[in-house]
């Protein structure tokens, strides 16, 4: 009887904790989502946020986003030639891009240049006893902290995903134009033909969602961040695995109600 008491005990409480979290972090956002209609608004915080989360992460999207495409052509290029159908590259390097390979990818990259930095930045605050200075002077720590960074990852993700998508269709253009020779022509006839705006767009709706989920998931890790320097440490890496993983789920699941 012990022994399965202790087997329970094993299998429930990761499970527990996994439904305690997933409710605190709920809580969070609807906190969050009602502070956003309460004075005072502070645009400035705001702007701060776009500029970390979306103007000094461009520099990695545009890498991450070309060389993306560029690698997809390749590959595109070793199948389909051998059936040749050499100039469906374009179509295919253009579809990936925009649907799946622009959104997730440039959410991942921010997540671990950003996502990681608020929660490092947050949890700090919270054991520092930063957080606590916040509620005696009467500011609302989630509507200082957790707002802005919420609404500047929604404001900017899109934007990033539409430059991810831009620089791997640029670059698997390239490729597959100068270094592979497929014809110009028929690389973008077809590419014309099968890629349609709804893709784009539905891939901005990923990269919006996938925006909040970072910027929740590393606000959330780091407002409930104990244990000093250590649980800091511990919090940004869960919060980076946590991002990750609830991106790639998400992208399934807005997939299979997309298409």
């Amino acid at each position: 009887m012990e022994s399965l008491v202790n087997l329970l005990t094993v299998i429930g409480l990761p499970f527990t904790r996994l439904i305690f979290g997933a409710g605190r972090m709920f809580l969070l956002f609807i906190e969050t989502v009602v502070w956003a209609f309460r004075p005072p608004f502070r645009f400035k915080l705001l702007l701060k946020q776009v500029e970390f989360i979306g103007i000094n992460s461009l520099s990695v999207i545009i890498l991450t986003g070309t060389f993306t495409g560029m690698v997809f052509a390749f590959q595109s290029y070793i199948g389909f030639s051998k059936f040749g159908a050499e100039y469906m590259v374009g179509t295919v390097v253009a579809l990936g891009m925009a649907r799946e390979l622009g959104p997730v990818l440039s959410s991942i990259m921010v997540a671990a240049r950003a996502g990681s930095a608020i929660t490092a930045e947050i949890g700090t605050m919270r054991v520092t006893e930063q957080i606590d200075a916040l509620y005696a002077l009467a500011v609302e720590p989630v509507q200082y902290l957790v707002l802005p960074r919420i609404f500047a990852g929604i404001i900017v993700m899109p934007i990033l995903n539409a430059v991810a998508v831009f620089c791997g269709t640029i670059g698997g253009y390239f490729v597959g134009v100068n270094i592979l020779g497929i014809n110009k022509t028929l690389y973008l006839q077809n590419m014309y033909r099968y890629v349609d705006l709804a893709d784009f767009y539905n891939g901005m709706v990923k990269a919006t969602v996938f925006g909040l989920i970072l910027t929740l998931v590393g606000s959330y890790k780091g407002f409930y961040t104990k244990g000093g320097a250590a649980g800091v440490g511990q919090a940004t890496t869960e919060s980076v695995v946590l991002s990750c993983v609830l991106i790639l789920v998400f992208d399934y699941i807005l997939t299979a109600f997309m298409f």
